[in-house]
Parts: C-alpha cells; sequence; structure tokens
C-alpha cells in the first residue's frame, strides 16, 4: 500500500485548462497516474486531455467518483479551489498554487479541521510513489521505486535527495514536498507518521530549513513515539542571516527561533542523522540501512 498516492488514485486537475494545469496535467497523465476528470467553472461539458471538464469538484466527484485532487489555480482563487475539494467529499488534495496570503490559509485550515481530507501544501511539488503514481510538478524520470520515504519542505532540494538516494541504488517509497509555507496542510510529523506506519518505507529522508519549529517538533515525535525506522535529515538555509526572508514565506529567523543550529542539534538528539550537505544523503541513508 502506497502512501497518499497509488494504483488506486484517481485524480482531478482544478485548473485543467489554464496553462500550468494542462502542461502538468499532461505529465501526470503520461507518468501512468489515472485522471479522471478536471474542474474549470463555466467550462463544464468541456473535455481537456481528453478527460471531462466539470464546473465543480462536487459535479466531477458525482460523475468520476474521483478521491484525489490537484490544484493549479491563481493564488486568489486557490483557497476557494482547496475548500471546494475538501467539502466535495475527496480524501486528498494537494495544492501547488504558490503565493497564497497566509490569511487565506487560516481561514482553510479552520475548514478543513472538521474534515477527513487530507491537504498537502500549498506552495510544493506534490507527491509521487514512483512506478505508481505521480500528482504534482516533479520530474517523474528521476525517481525510482523503493524503500525510503521521502518528505521535504524545498522543492528542488527534495529533487536533489532523490537524484542522490538513486546514485547510491536506493529507490523511493513515496516523496512528498509538504511546501515552504508558514501555514500548510500536511506536518513533517504526519509524513513521519504515515512513514512509520507504512510496511514499503524501511528508511526515512526529511529535508528541512529554517524558519518555524516544525523540525524540533519532528524531532520530538520521533522520540516520543520511539520510531524505530531510520531518519537521514539536511536543514536548508546554514548561512542564512537573521531577520531575512530565504525563498520560502516560512524560511525565516525570528526572535532568535527558527537557525539551522537549533534545528540540528535538536535532530541530532533525536538520534537523526544529519548531514551539512545534501550531496551526502544517499551516501548516509545506505550506511544507516547497511547497503
Amino acid at each position: 500500500m502506497s502512501v497518499l498516492v497509488g494504483n488506486d488514485t484517481r485524480l482531478i486537475v482544478q485548473g485543467i485548462t489554464g496553462t500550468e494545469g494542462s502542461f502538468h496535467g499532461s505529465q501526470i497523465q503520461e507518468y501512468g497516474t489515472n485522471l479522471v476528470g478536471g474542474v474549470t467553472p463555466g467550462k463544464g461539458g468541456q473535455e481537456a486531455l481528453g478527460v471531462p471538464v466539470f464546473n465543480s469538484v462536487a459535479d466531477a466527484k458525482a460523475e468520476t467518483d474521483c478521491n484525489t485532487s490537484v490544484i493549479f489555480v491563481p493564488p486568489a482563487f486557490a483557497a476557494g479551489a482547496v475548500i471546494e475539494a475538501v467539502e466535495a467529499g475527496l480524501d486528498l488534495v494537494i495544492c501547488i498554487t504558490e503565493g497564497i496570503p497566509a490569511a487565506d490559509m487560516v481561514k482553510v485550515n479552520h475548514v478543513i479541521k472538521d474534515f477527513p481530507t487530507r491537504l498537502v501544501g500549498p506552495n510544493c511539488p506534490g507527491v509521487i510513489s514512483p512506478g505508481k503514481a505521480k500528482v504534482g510538478i516533479m520530474p517523474g524520470f528521476i525517481h525510482e521505486p523503493g524503500t525510503v520515504g521521502v518528505v521535504s519542505r524545498s522543492g528542488t532540494l527534495t529533487y536533489e535527495a532523490v537524484h542522490q538516494l538513486v546514485t547510491a541504488g536506493l529507490g523511493q517509497s513515496t516523496s512528498v514536498g509538504i511546501g515552504g509555507d508558514p501555514i500548510i496542510g500536511t506536518t513533517f510529523i504526519d509524513m513521519l507518521s504515515l512513514f512509520a506506519e507504512d510496511d514499503e518505507t524501511e528508511g526515512i529522508v526529511m529535508i528541512g530549513e529554517i524558519g518555524g519549529t516544525a523540525e524540533e517538533e519532528a524531532a520530538q515525535w520521533v522520540i516520543d513515539n520511539n520510531l524505530k525506522k531510520p531518519v537521514v535529515a539536511f536543514i536548508a538555509g546554514q548561512t542564512a542571516p537573521p531577520g531575512r526572508r530565504m525563498g520560502h514565506a516560512g524560511a525565516i529567523i525570528a526572535g532568535g527561533k527558527g537557525t539551522a543550529a537549533e534545528k540540528v542539534s535538536a535532530l541530532e538528539a533525536a538520534g537523526i542523522t544529519v548531514v551539512s550537505s545534501p550531496a551526502d544523503i544517499g551516501k548516509a541513508m545506505a550506511e544507516t540501512l547497511k547497503i
């Protein structure tokens, strides 16, 4: 059983008729993911990428029995698109959109806490279970099926970690970009919990970055839950100056919190192997798994 996406994924693309939605939708389809429809308000009844377009997620759900949505909708409308997918009863919503106002995400999280739907993102590359399904913007060809779960706040560093793992002869069970915004749906702890229960995952790579306390909280979770699976971690932004936002909206050191040093020490205290360069991720994981 895959984590989050797999052979049973029935996907719709919200924003399928837009430039991003149609381009990445076709890539997702080419990878072999089961794309069953798309949603663009006002364009219901049309066809895109060989699948029907609906005016709403509720219509798409009724007609296609979709269980997963990927969102390529402009920032001003993306929060509404997430809420629409959640209220339509989908199992998983993956929001790729970057630049959603934090105030909008506060509203989203307030609504979705009452629903069983899992949100991944926003501002993330998505989720891939290599050889089964890809739902997002990551290049599918760099991934190989295997037993290492990858969870990352950074999109491009996810790809680098995957490359390093494959070079070391290690494939991935599932690779998840959780997004770099201050307010996101799925956290490091959520993914560690899922990987801990997943029979196909033997080791976990975790890529964090400066800002916030997500990595420290994940380290505490590893201690509290006595996680047996080995974890290799890398923290991006080790040379970033305090008070300056670095790339991601969530990557800012404020009030002395969120520094790389704090995160590294918390992770190491939890027995996690922390590497100082992304180039060491694959080698460290192979050594930890005794491959």
